[in-house]
């Protein structure tokens, strides 16, 4: 029972926040939206910034998820499957609800480096650009190619959803793949040539 209200409270706060804005929305609204009393919240987020980095973690786990599966139905070939990212994103930007990448939105409200919202954003950043370096890699590109390329593809896609988000039915996020296949051919063309198969 404790699990499950917890996890009531966790996903009715991810709603308001993704929907409203973090500072905008307070703990009694939380508070009245989930139907409980305040102290119950307190009991297992102590303060909103513990409410705030749960949802983050969560948001966290369920992109990640829907990423990793989104790919494994579209291709098992490597190279596809860095598009296939691409396309994941589209659907994602293509739904109602869609209100910009949770992780940039928190970090625009709070833009202060030494703030636990702020890092809990960069790291999701920076987890989400190792997964396409490994996926990269995976096609057969370099290390350093790799790693480069994950820089730009992540660019690709952020930059596409903050343009989604300013106007929507923009087709950001086609643009963003049509690059993302010059990038990634001219990634291939430079891995190195294996002896073994030459």
């Amino acid at each position: 029972m404790a699990r499950n209200l917890r996890e009531h409270i966790l996903q009715t706060a991810s709603e308001l926040f993704y929907r409203q804005g973090i500072k905008a929305t307070g703990v009694d609204t939380i508070v009245k939206a989930t139907g409980i009393a305040k102290m119950s919240l307190y009991k297992y987020f102590p303060s909103k910034d513990d409410l705030v980095l749960a949802h983050l973690q969560r948001s966290r786990e369920i992109m990640r998820a829907h990423i990793l599966s989104g790919i494994e139905a579209r291709t098992s070939d490597p190279k596809q499957k860095l598009l296939a990212v691409f396309d994941v994103f589209e659907e994602f930007l293509e739904t109602p609800s869609f209100r910009g990448c949770p992780f940039i939105n928190a970090s625009a409200e709070f833009a202060e480096e030494a703030s636990p919202i702020q890092q809990a954003a960069a790291e999701f950043s920076e987890s989400f650009r190792k997964m396409l370096a490994g996926l990269a890699q995976e096609a057969g590109i370099a290390e350093t190619n790799a790693e480069e390329l994950s820089k730009q593809l992540s660019m690709l896609i952020s930059g596409a959803m903050v343009r989604e988000q300013m106007q929507r039915n923009s087709k950001a996020m086609l643009t963003a793949y049509a690059a993302a296949e010059v990038l990634i051919e001219k990634s291939l063309a430079d891995a190195p040539i294996d002896p073994a198969t030459a």
